[in-house]
């Protein structure tokens, strides 16, 4: 943290603003321990100077950054008010989506503190929240929509987000009860070379949706809840025949169903029911020479009234930072070399 005299001058040329934090916010919870959260700012602008006296910021530079880096305090106090902590990844996602905005590459109005804000659910002593402005939109069009395709990279919160979504309806009565579902193919796995029954087989394969139910619910009222059928995990097979009234119904994993599949699974909805589709259109695990379903429902569906597509990015990865930078330099290869995650279309790995 580095102290000058309020009074400094700024060189001709440059812009110059000084903000107060208000006395009821410690300047630790700006700054960061240890500065923290004042290095990553300093960071994302290196050409600017930033200096701090007691409660006093000034920051001195060119226009735009200084301009950037008083928005930024701005909405920095915003979220504060509302009794959340900035972190440092709260921090980058706010300077990301303020220069988005400012570089007219963001097509929305919605502010960093706006995103960060929006409380959906609360379980278990923490609170659930979009990070970025493609997961508010996400979860935003899941409330207005009744389905609603998340499709994105690993990492983006795609089924996380969907599940608080359903969590949430579910507490507050807008459904009756919640189906998660998935198709069973996995990498390099059929569940018929799997041991055990076909119960063990398959729980395997859905426990990453139960994980998830774990951070959101009581774990002790969880069985209790499936034993009544209010919350279901199912394979997808499990679907067939079956109208799905007054329901919140999730299906993940969706890249690895079949055309014939995804129709199956959409004619499903009914009365007073939402459905959520996740998937990555990059990690299909189906045999070569299958369709993927969630690709070509795109092409099908898109448009439709009241059906909504959100697509997240690398830009929207929640899991470490590398997550992102390994999902771009993948498509990266992709793109230069004409394969899908790395291998020709045909499955063979290409060969340099």
């Amino acid at each position: 943290m580095t102290q000058t005299p309020t009074g400094h001058s700024p060189a001709q040329g440059q812009a110059r603003a000084q903000f107060t934090v208000p006395a009821q916010h410690p300047m630790v919870s700006v700054l960061g321990s240890g500065d923290s959260l004042l290095r990553v700012i300093e960071k994302a602008f290196p050409a600017a100077d930033i200096h701090v006296r007691g409660n006093e910021i000034s920051a001195t530079g060119a226009a735009a950054d200084v301009a950037l880096v008083q928005r930024l305090f701005d909405e920095m106090m915003l979220v504060l008010r509302t009794g959340q902590p900035m972190t440092e990844d709260a921090v980058e996602r706010s300077i990301a989506m303020l220069r988005a905005s400012e570089n007219g590459t963001s097509d929305g109005q919605e502010t960093p503190a706006e995103v960060l804000t929006q409380n959906i659910l609360s379980s278990r002593g923490r609170t659930i929240r979009p990070k970025t402005l493609n997961q508010k939109r996400y979860v935003d069009a899941i409330d207005k929509h009744t389905i609603v395709f998340g499709i994105g990279p690993a990492g983006t919160g795609k089924t996380y987000l969907a599940m608080a979504k359903a969590v949430q309806a579910l507490q507050s009565k807008q459904v009756n009860r919640i189906i998660l579902t998935r198709p069973a193919v996995e990498a390099g796995e059929r569940l018929g070379f799997l041991p055990g029954t076909l119960y063990e087989k398959i729980d395997p394969y859905l426990r990453p949706l139960y994980d998830a139910l774990h951070d959101m619910l009581d774990p002790d009222s969880i069985p209790k809840l499936m034993a009544s059928g209010t919350i279901e995990v199912a394979p997808l097979a499990y679907m067939r025949g079956r109208t799905l009234n007054d329901a919140f119904i999730i299906l993940d994993e969706a890249q690895n169903t079949s055309p014939e599949q995804m129709k199956m699974f959409l004619t499903r909805l009914g009365f007073e029911s939402k459905i959520v589709i996740t998937g990555d259109v990059t990690q299909v695990d189906l045999p070569n020479g299958t369709k993927s379903g969630l690709r070509q429902v795109q092409d099908i569906l898109e448009g439709l009234d009241d059906v909504h597509f959100s697509r997240l990015s690398s830009q929207d990865v929640v899991r470490h930072k590398l997550v992102g930078r390994i999902v771009d330099a993948y498509e990266k290869y992709d793109s230069q070399n004409g394969t899908e995650n790395g291998t020709h279309k045909g499955g063979r790995t290409k060969r340099k």
